[in-house]
């Protein structure tokens, strides 16, 4: 469909569902995130819907009830015709939603991703990769998305390859998938030939939760104009820069943005993409300090880099945007126990530096703020790691290396 035809800031409805194990505080920020992602997507959210339940219906995810509610809204609201739901959404769920919400597009948050990378998607091989992960989602639900096709809906959530090519027949699918997965596996093959072809250098990859400042620091770092942006995924596309300290060379790599709950068929799809983190040699895992929920991010980005085998390597905490960091001091008379809101920046940094085992650099990629000592940090660690991989050609004393730095 032609970008031009996507209607711009469409009305959107978002809805969560805040379970046992999540507070209103945690559920607020979630769907937060799912503004932003519609944000993202071209939409503008008019209304949010939350229901505390145990656990979303099998059925139709919220109860009857509140899915009352909901159609009562989008009746009185004729403008808006789109409802992102924060979770996947069975065949069966979306399909009783649809008859409850007569007209409406139903969208689950895998879908509204989806939808994100293929706008983001610049090369050859990032729409390969999104298109071979949309057609994944689709074709379980075949049945029920034909008939979306049959009506060329525009907007959120309806971008993707479906609209491109009448293919009403599953086979049909499932070769077009087998080809996609032949061609990723020829561009696998090259950039695996690439990634051996640098095997002389140590390898450091920018890691972290989607929109914390990777690639601006990676320019910062680099020197170089990674496209950089205040919008989710702004980064599909690994991006290698020979980078110099102190006359010592390494590579530096910016990754895609993790995020909770990040679809499967992006993981599996994205997987040579992600093999720059795998097999890289050390990890700057940037971490958005001023974010409220900063600390869940982390252990969302530690997780997956678990799924993808990395947990465990060379890791710097990189701690950015302290100039957007706010808080809260406690009053005099006040004797509760402390918050993470009630931490002044200072505070803070001394809880993480006793708390974490790895390096933690605190700074502003944005004002510049503190990047001299990320610099030397890093350089002791490439330095420590070009020691045990090439012990008759290097040290690990940075210091005995010339000062002058250089772009390459």
């Amino acid at each position: 469909m032609d970008r031009a035809q996507i209607p711009s800031e469409e009305p959107t409805v978002i809805i969560g569902v805040a379970t046992g194990i999540q507070d209103a505080a945690r559920t607020r920020e979630y769907l937060d995130e799912l503004d932003f992602l519609v944000q993202t997507a071209g939409g503008r959210v008019v209304r949010r819907f939350t229901q505390n339940l145990d656990h979303p219906d099998n059925r139709t995810y919220l109860g009857s009830g509140k899915l009352q509610e909901v159609r009562v809204f989008l009746e009185e609201n004729g403008q808006v015709h789109t409802v992102v739901f924060d979770d996947e959404l069975s065949t069966g769920q979306i399909r009783n939603i649809e008859a409850v919400l007569t007209g409406c597009k139903v969208i689950d948050r895998t879908r509204l991703i989806l939808d994100i990378f293929s706008t983001r998607a610049q090369t050859a091989h990032a729409k390969i990769q999104v298109e071979l992960a949309q057609y994944e989602y689709l074709l379980p639900r075949l049945t029920r998305m034909w008939t979306h096709l049959e009506k060329q809906r525009g907007g959120i959530g309806m971008r993707g390859p479906g609209e491109k090519e009448i293919e009403t027949d599953r086979r049909l699918i499932r070769d077009r998938i087998s080809l996609l997965k032949e061609k990723l596996a020829k561009i696998d093959t090259q950039k695996q030939t690439q990634r051996q072809n640098r095997g002389q250098f140590v390898r450091v990859a920018l890691v972290g939760y989607t929109n914390v400042g990777k690639s601006t620091l990676m320019n910062l770092l680099s020197r170089s104009e990674v496209f950089a942006e205040n919008k989710l995924f702004a980064t599909l596309d690994t991006t290698v820069r020979k980078v110099v300290f102190r006359n010592i060379p390494f590579l530096l790599s910016d990754t895609v943005g993790f995020i909770r709950k990040l679809p499967h068929h992006l993981v599996e799809s994205f997987k040579s993409t992600l093999d720059e983190v795998r097999e890289t040699n050390l990890l700057l895992h940037v971490v958005d300090i001023s974010h409220p929920d900063f600390e869940s991010q982390i252990k969302v980005v530690e997780q997956t880099l678990a799924e993808l085998d990395s947990a465990n390597k060379p890791t710097i905490l990189v701690f950015n945007k302290i100039d957007n960091y706010h808080w809260v001091p406690k009053a005099e008379d006040d004797l509760t126990p402390a918050t993470k809101e009630n931490l002044s920046l200072a505070e803070l940094k001394r809880t993480w530096m006793s708390r974490t085992k790895t390096p933690a650099v605190f700074i502003s990629a944005k004002r510049q703020d503190n990047i001299d000592e990320l610099r030397n940090v890093i350089l002791q660690e490439v330095c420590r790691l070009y020691a045990e991989i090439y012990p008759y050609k290097y040290i690990a004393d940075p210091y005995a290396y010339p000062e002058a730095d250089s772009e390459a």
